[in-house]
This record gives structure tokens, C-alpha cells and sequence, in this order.
């Protein structure tokens, strides 16, 4: 069976796209299952899908099985396109999930309702010996709540409601955030590109 291994060292990512990877005849393996050195890679990019092949080309140089690499973030109306690629590190570098939701909620103090709108955005990158053999752009676009309301999900999730919902993603069951997701709809494209070449 041939391996695919998922370029994130985020623990909640990488349950989520090994979640979205079922399917494939492929073993899905993360970073921490290699016991080789491998170097950090600085997400410096300007945009998603820079990040993205950025972590996918530099780990496929290292490891002979395809790589999957995903970047993603918050993009709010209100706020210029912010947080953007700094999602992550949107309070400060290492920041918690909460501390990122409460600067993100100061910020949009006084925006009114009809103007809280936001977009997630995911790109996914792919590539195998240092050569990118794809990349896959989902998005969900959405509102950004009052308060955060629900107990699952991860980063922005307890903020985030979905266009044509009203409940947040926080407040859904993973099979189904899983399903309509931004990840999920950048997956579903990466998972062609990797067949291609299993």
C-alpha cells in the first residue's frame, strides 16, 4: 500500500485531514510517525496557497512518499482580509485558540451584524521528490458571531457560522463540519490529484 503523509504539526488539522482522506487506498501517515530530521519551514508566504506548496516541496525533499500540506485561515470583510495567513498567530506567535477568538472579537467590537461577513479558506498542496504535482482551493463563506458558541472544532470554529446555517462550526459534529467545510472542499480536489499518481 503506498503512504501519504500529512505536513502539519497541528494535532487537530491533522485528525481532520486524515478524517478527509478516507477513501483512498493510501496509509496515512503524519511528520511525527518519521523518525528522520526534518527541517522547520517558516510560513512566510503572502497567500494560502504559497504556505501551502511552501511546506508540501520543502517535506517532499525529505521523505520519498508524497506529501499533503494544508494552509489555512479567516478571512474577515470588516477587517481588510485579516487575520488571513497570520490566522495562527493573529494575537501573537503561539497563540491559543482563545487568544486568537478574543483579539478577533475586540476588533469587530463595533461592527453591526449585517456587516460581520468572513470567508475560511483552505489550500492544499501536493507534491512528491521536490516536484508539486498539485494544489486545491476550498472555501466557506460565513458570519462571524458575537460570542463564541460550541465545544468542537478548533481554531475559529466557536466564531465561524456557515452561510445558510445558525449554528456555528463549533456547534456541528465533525461528520458533519467535514462535510461543507472549506478543508473538506479543498480535500475532495486534492484527493483527485493524488489518485492520479497512486
Amino acid at each position: 500500500m503506498k503512504k501519504i503523509v500529512i505536513a502539519t504539526t497541528n494535532k487537530n488539522k491533522k485528525e481532520e485531514l486524515k478524517k478527509l482522506l478516507t477513501g483512498l487506498n493510501v496509509k496515512v501517515l503524519q511528520l511525527s510517525d518519521l523518525k528522520i530530521y526534518l527541517p522547520t519551514v517558516i510560513e512566510d508566504g503572502k497567500t494560502f496557497r504559497q504556505n501551502a506548496i511552501k511546506k508540501a516541496l520543502t517535506y517532499s525533499r525529505y521523505i520519498k512518499e508524497m506529501v499533503l500540506a494544508d494552509d489555512s485561515g479567516l478571512m474577515v470583510d470588516a477587517l481588510g482580509g485579516k487575520p488571513g495567513v497570520r490566522s495562527s498567530r493573529f494575537s501573537r506567535v503561539g497563540a491559543k485558540d482563545e487568544e486568537n477568538n478574543a483579539k478577533l472579537l475586540k476588533l469587530m467590537k463595533n461592527v453591526p451584524p449585517k456587516k460581520r461577513q468572513a470567508t475560511f479558506i483552505s489550500v492544499a498542496a501536493v507534491a512528491l521528490n521536490g516536484i508539486l504535482l498539485g494544489t486545491a482551493l476550498g472555501q466557506c463563506k460565513g458570519t462571524i458571531g458575537l460570542q463564541p458558541e460550541g465545544m468542537n472544532g478548533f481554531g475559529y470554529d466557536p466564531l465561524f457560522t456557515p452561510g445558510g446555517y445558525n449554528r456555528t462550526f463549533a456547534q456541528f459534529k465533525s461528520s458533519f463540519k467535514n462535510k461543507i467545510s472549506h478543508r473538506a472542499e479543498a480535500l475532495k480536489k486534492a484527493k483527485t490529484i493524488i489518485q492520479k499518481y497512486l
